[in-house]
């Protein structure tokens, strides 16, 4: 695996007009070089009753970033001790 990097605005938009024109998802994935099951995730994250909306997608976090922050956010809160 070469490394991950996030889909980028430009990427987003190809995933929604061939998918409007009815190309498959596989199909989507070969065109940007992508693994389909970035193209599946891209698309579940961001289905609202609209539809895939790449503009706004493309500011939205992944649900995981904010688990991986709620540690770091409750011990902000939380006192210290000076023992």
């Amino acid at each position: 695996m070469s490394g991950y990097t996030q889909l980028t605005q430009e990427e987003r938009y190809q995933i929604y007009i061939p998918k409007k024109a009815g190309y498959h998802q596989a199909e989507i994935a070969a065109m940007l070089e992508r693994h389909t099951s970035t193209v599946s995730r891209e698309r579940k994250r961001t289905q609202g009753l609209k539809g895939y909306r790449p503009k706004q997608a493309h500011g939205l976090p992944w649900p995981g970033a904010m688990k991986r922050l709620s540690p770091v956010l409750s011990g902000a809160s939380g006192s210290m001790s000076n023992g």
